[in-house]
């Protein structure tokens, strides 16, 4: 679940806050975190209390026509939000190796997904394994590219401060809270937990809605420390040089000159890699639910 909170889509928006506007839009981060973790919190509830996921939740209570309309909204909500990841995959590849064209790289994106989804006729757990090893990954290469940037601790706490330093700052906090709050993880999440293996008495559901928070929080704290990472990286290697970065490909680019590393853009490629194509993975999942529940 925590991979749809660190998916490419927030990487753009996340660069863009940290190079236009240092650390001030990191309590956006922590306040879209917590609204993630309530979001979150209520669909595994309602995966372990009902035995049902979102999808068939709906499709039980709501007429024909309205779950036709629900439907509809969560496909186009589930391709907005692959094509984000699709795409960043597809951009990290030829940063990683340059002979490749963007249009190859969607095509390996793709072509990897499928076979990643035959990983569940293994089990979902050999999936979910494939999955966290590359959350592992964007993991530890952040924290290096965090230790090369050297980031102001006292600055970076400051920005925890609510507040908007003009307008423009909240447009970049509306792009940061729309790429963190992801639909189709609602729908994911209350399918997943139904996978474990628990007694259907009251003491032990209360025990598999205290154990799921738990895990929630763990995953969700791990993407909130991605993205931060991600902003305080774009401000300490733009923000104070006053260069300003929209683009994945120009950040990519800036950090061996700025950060005196070659180090770092390698580590950022890879991560972005990694990013793209678990939240493929986990997107694709998403939409298997949503159309097994609706329809």
């Amino acid at each position: 679940i925590s991979v749809g909170y660190m998916d490419p889509g927030n990487w753009a928006t996340d660069l863009q806050g940290g190079s236009k506007f240092g650390y001030t839009l990191i309590w956006v981060l922590l306040m879209s975190n917590l609204m993630a973790l309530l979001l979150q919190g209520l669909s595994a509830r309602l995966g372990i209390v009902r035995g049902r996921d979102l999808a068939q939740a709906n499709r039980e209570t709501y007429p024909r026509f309205l779950n036709f309309i629900l439907y509809v909204l969560a496909e186009i909500a589930i391709a907005a939000c692959d094509l984000a990841e699709v795409v960043g995959m597809a951009i990290g590849i030829p940063l990683l190796f340059p002979g490749i064209s963007i249009l190859m790289g969607v095509c390996i994106t793709v072509l990897d997904s499928f076979v990643l989804l035959f990983l569940l006729n293994a089990g979902i757990r050999k999936l979910e394994a494939f999955i966290i090893s590359l959350v592992g990954i964007i993991g530890v290469s952040f924290f290096i590219q965090l230790l090369i940037a050297k980031p102001d601790v006292l600055e970076i706490s400051k920005g925890l401060i609510p507040g908007f330093t003009n307008e423009n700052a909240l447009y970049i906090a509306i792009g940061i809270i729309g790429a963190t709050v992801m639909p189709h993880n609602l729908y994911l999440h209350s399918s997943l937990v139904q996978t474990r293996q628990f007694e259907r008495s009251p003491k032990e559901i209360k025990k598999a809605i205290r154990f799921n928070i738990i895990d929630s929080a763990v995953a969700l704290n791990l993407a909130l420390f991605v993205n931060a990472a991600i902003l305080i990286i774009a401000a300490t290697t733009f923000f104070n040089t006053g260069v300003e970065v929209s683009e994945i490909q120009d950040a990519h680019k800036m950090m061996a000159p700025m950060l005196g590393s070659t180090l770092a853009p390698l580590l950022f490629a890879i991560a972005l890699i990694a990013a793209g194509q678990s939240s493929t993975v986990t997107g694709t999942l998403a939409g298997q639910v949503i159309m097994e529940g609706y329809l």
